[in-house]
């Protein structure tokens, strides 16, 4: 029985969407004056969140779930914008939010998703050797 998910299609765009806000954080980035090789030198940090599954399937996907979410990077930038308003200004917390929306971004568009029953399955269709 074949699990039902998103079509083709629907996948695409997805991935497409994710792309473009790749390149509009890189696009940020540079614009704040910020060194546009702090996406490429944080990359893989955000990667460390699969440790949880040498716990089991449910906390790896748990805790790698909430890690690539645009949620924490969204939280940053507002904390960002609030600090800023009140005449605080903290670049660095504005960097981290980039490099982390950069990731989950370049992850979607290379077609990672969130992860469901196992680490293969994704949102976006499974992943990895006999995927296809």
């Amino acid at each position: 029985m074949r699990q039902r998910t998103f079509d083709d299609g629907a996948v695409a765009v997805q991935r497409v969407e994710n792309g473009a806000i790749a390149v509009a954080i890189v696009i940020a980035v540079v614009a704040m004056g910020q060194s546009w090789w702090w996406l490429v030198a944080a990359f893989l940090v955000f990667d460390l969140s699969a440790v949880g599954y040498v716990s089991g399937p449910r906390l790896g996907a748990l805790l790698y779930n909430a890690v690539h979410s645009y949620t924490g990077p969204a939280i940053l930038m507002v904390g960002y914008a609030g600090f800023a308003l009140g005449g605080q200004d903290l670049p660095w917390l504005a960097v981290v939010a980039a490099c982390w929306g950069f990731h989950v971004a370049v992850d979607r568009a290379l077609g990672y998703g969130l992860k469901l029953d196992d680490f293969a399955h994704t949102h976006l269709g499974r992943i990895g050797r006999g995927s296809r």
